[in-house]
Order: C-alpha cells, then sequence, then structure tokens
C-alpha cells in the first residue's frame, strides 16, 4: 500500500508545475487550420473494422455500440453515451464507388449542383448517372464534454438510417424556448446554448441489427467560457476557417463504414 500512495504522489502534479502549464497555456499549440482534421465520433457496428483484432484499426476494450473518436481512438461507453454542443449543422452529398465495383470516396457534391436531380431509387440506395452512389450526410459540428470539464471539438455524422434522428434533434433545437428571467418573454436559446446528450440503442428490422444515435436534452449550458468557446467554435465553422477531415483521408474511418455497409436500411 505504501508503494501505491508513493506512485500516487509522484503522479500528481505540484502547484507550480500546474501553475506553469496555464501560464504557459496555449504556447505553439496554435496550427494553420487547413492542416487541422476535426475527427468524426461514431457508433461502432459489428462489421467495423475497430473491433476486428487483427485489424491495424483495432481498439483495445471496445464493444459494438460504443461511440469512437476516429482520430484519437477515444471510446465512449455507448449506453452512457457522450454529452455535446451542438454548434453547427450542414449536410452533405457525398459519392461513392458501389462496393460491388471496388468502393471508395470519390468526393463531395455541391448542394447546388443539378446532377443531385437526376438520381434514380436502385433499392434502398439513390444512384448517381454514373453509377456511384449518393449518400446524403448531417454533419453536426459539436463540441464533446467529458465528466472531467474538458471538452473536444468533433463532427457526429449522420446518415442513412440517423438521418431520421437528425430530424428529430434539428426539430427539438428549434422548438425549445426559455424564458426571459427579467422581460418574462419567451426564447429560443442559440445552438450552441444547449447540452445534449447522445446514447446508442439498438434497432433492428427483417434485415439485420444495429446501433442508431438516440438524443436527449439535458439542458442549458451553466458555465460562460464553456459557452463563449461553443460560439467561437460555431463561427469558425461558418466561416470556413474549420473544417471536418476529408471523408476519404482518415484511414479509421475506412469506405465500409463511411457507407455504412453493416446498417440495414
Amino acid at each position: 500500500m505504501g508503494n501505491a500512495v508513493a506512485n500516487k504522489k509522484s503522479a500528481e502534479l505540484s502547484t507550480d508545475v500546474m501553475d506553469d502549464i496555464f501560464d504557459t497555456a496555449g504556447e505553439g499549440a496554435s496550427f494553420d487550420s487547413s492542416e487541422m482534421q476535426i475527427p468524426f465520433v461514431r457508433l461502432l457496428q459489428a462489421m467495423s473494422p475497430q473491433l476486428n483484432k487483427r485489424n491495424a484499426e483495432h481498439i483495445e476494450g471496445a464493444q459494438q455500440g460504443d461511440a469512437f473518436n476516429n482520430v484519437t481512438s477515444q471510446v465512449w461507453n455507448g449506453e452512457e453515451g457522450i454529452r455535446v454542443i451542438p454548434c453547427y449543422q450542414c449536410t452533405k452529398y457525398l459519392e461513392f464507388v458501389p462496393r460491388e465495383l471496388g468502393g471508395g470516396f470519390q468526393g463531395e457534391i455541391a448542394a447546388n449542383d443539378p446532377v443531385l436531380t437526376q438520381t434514380t431509387r436502385s433499392g434502398s440506395k439513390e444512384m448517381l448517372p454514373s453509377g456511384n452512389e449518393l449518400v446524403k450526410s448531417d454533419q453536426h459540428f459539436v463540441l464533446v464534454v467529458d465528466d472531467d470539464g474538458s471538452y473536444q471539438p468533433a463532427v457526429v455524422d449522420m446518415k442513412s438510417t440517423q438521418l431520421k434522428v437528425s430530424r428529430r434533434w434539428k426539430t427539438q433545437i428549434a422548438m425549445q424556448k426559455v424564458k426571459h428571467p427579467k422581460s418574462g418573454a419567451m426564447v429560443t436559446p442559440a445552438v450552441f446554448a444547449t447540452v445534449w446528450r447522445l446514447r446508442s440503442v439498438e434497432e433492428s428490422n427483417d434485415q439485420g441489427t444495429w446501433n442508431n444515435w438516440a438524443v436527449e436534452k439535458e439542458g442549458l449550458v451553466k458555465e460562460r467560457d464553456l459557452l463563449q468557446e461553443a460560439r467561437l467554435f460555431r463561427q469558425s465553422v461558418a466561416a470556413g476557417e474549420v473544417k471536418a477531415a476529408p471523408e476519404g483521408e482518415t484511414s479509421a474511418t475506412p469506405p465500409s463504414d463511411k457507407r455504412d455497409k453493416d446498417i440495414p436500411f
């Protein structure tokens, strides 16, 4: 026990060191935003490579239904979920080579591109005139708030069966009201002023079983510094200064995951 106590003390930072850390906060940690990737937080499905011990992307201890950061490989228990502050949302239209033809991300299609009106339905998929698959993705830029109060920017992208969750979430955000303590007026708080819990739930149909998001409001942001940080993050995304990692550039998001191959439609 004595050694355990000694090891615990040695692992704790002294007051002087903590003072130095806060006095030098941010020094050398600023990089060109074009070189930075905002990671995705996604749910692990049965066929996700992160669950395969023989795969280079394997994450030790991760289980189906857990949420994971595709850059840092941090994992959150799916039942407990993650606490997030939504800051910005946009819809992307992504082009993929069909899996039976080798698969692969081909790029993003602009929302005003006429080709989006020329798709045809093939089963549960939208096919482009080129023969490639069109995937609609709602991207929610959020701050993930951990239990210790720390936070990190991330993108929760919702596509295929997750789009219905995204629609409900956006509706909930738009419909919420809070009463002004002085005027008594009912106002809709800014998107970055509320905290939500995203949990993993199991869904199934005649084609199989998969994990999807469930969204629950926790309340208003209580810390002013966190509120300001969320607002700044929103402004940076809106100005194009911060972007999600391109779909095809992060090895932790292989084509099979990006197209939700293992999620029945």
